[in-house]
């Protein structure tokens, strides 16, 4: 079974700016290219979209287009909102949010992608530029130290 790695926005919206983040781009070809399988997930595209959008930045979005089409996406299913609900609460009643309670927060619904890919058979890891808030509720990295 290969290794599946997600991305979260940080590492995302790095790829989309690909002559600034020469390193991720080169470790993304890496992975690719060791039989790795890399996904888009839903949130993540949705949290770099939204700023590129705003700051109209156009071959930036055509950038996380084309990255999709080429190493897939993995989209938000009912199931994973679900999820991603029991985690806020447990986050809140622990004391330990990882968004204003007014917020979307995408870091758990993220978690919950990769928890309800792993229910599949799968093990994601979710490669990302901050690990705090995911690692309570899933296995990430930060993506330099993934190989």
């Amino acid at each position: 079974m290969p290794k599946v790695i997600l991305l979260d926005a940080g590492p995302l919206g790095m790829v989309t700016h690909p002559r600034q983040n020469t390193d991720i781009v080169e470790w993304l070809k890496k992975m690719l290219k060791s039989g790795v399988v890399i996904l888009v997930p839903e949130i993540a595209d949705y949290e770099v979209r939204r700023e590129l959008i705003r700051a109209k930045k156009y071959k930036s979005i055509k950038r996380l287009d084309d990255l999709k089409k080429a190493i897939g996406y993995l989209p938000i299913t009912t199931k994973v909102m679900l999820l991603a609900a029991e985690f806020w609460a447990r986050a809140r009643n622990e004391g330990i949010p990882t968004a204003d309670e007014k917020a979307l927060d995408a870091d758990v619904i993220l978690a919950a992608q990769a928890q309800s890919y792993s229910a599949d058979g799968l093990n994601p890891i979710i490669a990302t530029t901050n690990v705090g808030h995911l690692s309570r509720f899933t296995t990430s990295y930060v993506w330099e130290n993934i190989e």
